[in-house]
């Protein structure tokens, strides 16, 4: 990338807190940027939650006990008399004149594989994964929320095992199926089962008010993956997750609070707060699915706003990412179209836990990008030491069905995806600072809760991600933008907690506007 594009692309940018636009010039003309998201900032008064569940290769394998399969939805409507009024800001006045509509019910949330679903147009299947693919499409269907230029569904709360029993083979190698792991990675399973689905805990959402019958919704998903625990007693020193949802009655906007515990049996956990596509494929699913995006973001023109509130970090394996991105792309630049032996995950993941280290070394170029993108556009390369920012990557891993490496290289964790992927995790620097990302290790995290502004756009158009010589370059849309944590492999039972709110993703007014008149 030239510095000629830089400049076509921002000349001047300019955000105006409290609001859900922008201003960007663009060749010299203003141009707005409002939310791409279905609930701009969180502040619907309506409750859209989805839940899912993923094993190690993002796939279900086999379902819990008595909790059918691991997709679920609280999707609830506060309706009120003609007498109440809403306030604005997601909050309703005169509660005692609203109620709960739910669009999902319990029968829906416990359909499991093989079942019949209650509406046509939804094929049953016996095959746990794509039962799940299918139960997600009739989940959102029942949340859908008819918009222009597209509809939405619902934000998604994602919890992961990174258990993986190496002597079993339900997960593909780079996509390939593969008859014999045979692998020298370790990974952690305590034996056979270790790869199960949680036990799920549902509190479908509740009217709750304040001051003068001020109302607003309040739920839960909570659960563990310890399959004989008792969480009605005790958590004790088993797994655990929750999500819950409430408004701040300051702002209007949903505070989603997070709580991740591993245990000894399941020391790899992740939980992810996330805004996926509304439809085709998104960040690690090779399924059709459902979300809250109405438009995908586009590098280099979007930008991500949030509130972070870590209050416990998770141990020094926490990898808390401020955000993580999550796209789809074939090495030839191609956009992916579901082969699984040709596509690969994209991600690019800001760790803003301090005891996170920098494996991008001089001594260590394997765990680096071959090359680095400046501010300015400049490409300096990875074995250029004096000049080459090594302190603002974690690591670097390439895809592992790339044919044109350059060496050296490691490559990314072949079973943890349906198809080869590639990771570029950045820590706090102020390479990244340009762009409102943390400058250094500390910033926004414990006892540091802040609103961020964040050019992803920019900075995404700045990452290396691999590519086959000669071949047009990929178009950077992200089908998913996450917020969460994944402790990896903890050494002693860790908790993380933190709350999430005012997420929205903002993208060029003439992007959707172009979507609206295309979709006419």
């Amino acid at each position: 990338m030239g510095s000629c594009c830089w400049a076509f692309i921002v000349l001047v940018f300019q955000p105006f807190f409290g609001s859900n636009s922008f201003a960007l010039l663009v060749l010299g003309e203003p141009t707005d940027y409002v939310s791409a998201v279905g609930d701009p900032g969180m502040k619907n008064p309506n409750v859209r939650v989805g839940l899912e569940a993923w094993n190690f290769c993002n796939e279900v394998g086999f379902e819990a006990p008595n909790m059918g399969s691991p997709r679920h939805a609280d999707c609830a409507d506060i309706y009120c008399s003609s007498t109440a009024a809403h306030l604005g800001g997601g909050l309703v006045n005169n509660g005692s004149q609203c109620g709960v509509l739910h669009k999902v019910n319990g029968t829906d949330n416990s359909l499991g594989a093989g079942d019949k679903f209650p509406t046509a147009g939804f094929e049953s299947s016996a095959d746990p994964d794509l039962f799940a693919k299918e139960k997600e499409l009739y989940l959102g269907s029942l949340c859908e929320v008819q918009e222009s230029p597209n509809p939405w569904q619902f934000w998604m709360i994602m919890v992961k095992n990174g258990n993986f029993d190496k002597n079993t083979t339900p997960c593909p190698e780079n996509g390939q199926k593969v008859s014999k792991i045979v692998t020298d990675r370790k990974f952690p399973c305590f034996g056979e089962g270790c790869m199960n689905q949680p036990v799920v805990y549902h509190n479908y959402s509740i009217l709750e008010s304040f001051g003068s019958q001020k109302v607003y919704l309040t739920g839960e998903f909570s659960g563990t993956y310890d399959l004989d625990a008792n969480l009605v007693e005790d958590v004790g020193n088993n797994s655990f997750f929750s999500v819950s949802w409430k408004k701040n009655i300051s702002t209007g906007s949903w505070i989603f609070s997070h709580r991740l515990s591993t245990s000894t049996k399941y020391p790899w956990l992740m939980l992810y707060l996330r805004a996926d596509a509304t439809k085709g494929f998104n960040g690690g699913y090779h399924y059709n699915g459902c979300g809250m995006l109405k438009k995908l973001p586009e590098s280099p023109n979007f930008v991500v706003r949030l509130t972070l509130d870590v209050k416990h970090g998770g141990g020094p394996n926490s990898q808390f990412y401020l955000l993580d991105i999550g796209s789809c792309w074939k090495n030839n630049g191609e956009p992916c179209d579901g082969d699984v032996l040709t596509d690969v995950t994209r991600y690019s993941e800001m760790i803003i836990n301090p005891a996170t280290t920098s494996w991008c070394r001089p001594d260590n170029l394997v765990s680096c990008p071959p090359y680095h993108i400046s501010p300015t556009g400049e490409i300096i390369h990875r074995n250029e030491t004096t000049r080459f920012p090594y302190s603002a990557y974690h690591l670097y891993c390439s895809p592992g069905n790339a044919k044109y490496l350059e060496k050296p290289y490691d490559i990314c964790d072949p079973y943890s995806n349906p198809q080869s992927q590639e990771l570029v995790q950045i820590i706090p620097h102020s390479e990244w600072a340009v762009h409102g990302y943390p400058k250094k290790q500390g910033d926004g995290w414990i006892g540091d809760a802040r609103t961020w502004e964040l050019d992803v756009g920019a900075l995404s158009s700045r990452l290396y991600f691999y590519q086959d010589p000669e071949t047009k370059p990929a178009r950077r849309v992200w089908s998913s933008i996450n917020v969460g944590t994944e402790i990896y492999v903890s050494r002693a039972r860790e908790t993380a907690e933190w709350t999430v709110s005012d997420f929205d993703v903002l993208v060029p007014e003439f992007m959707l506007k172009a979507d609206s008149s295309s979709s006419n």
